[in-house]
């Protein structure tokens, strides 16, 4: 199947909604250069959690509530 988009002077263009929803195209994608052109493919973006102290606390004392009454052999 082939599209053709416009390409605005910013060097922008639209993807169909349909072929973004069929690709799971979101946010994000990643244009890649192969010798064959381009491949536009879509980008893994996982949210970061910056711990607190608190909340590292909160980790220990989870961690050894559950390994209360655990032996090792």
């Amino acid at each position: 199947m082939s599209t053709v988009v416009q390409i605005n002077q910013r060097g922008t263009f639209t993807i169909p909604k349909e072929l973004r929803e069929k690709y799971g195209l979101d946010r994000q994608a990643i244009l890649e250069e192969t010798e064959d052109g381009l491949i536009l493919r879509p980008a893994a973006t996982y949210p970061v959690e910056i711990y607190t102290d608190e909340r590292l606390a909160t980790f220990k004392r989870l961690n050894e509530d559950g390994l209360k009454g655990f032996t090792f052999k």
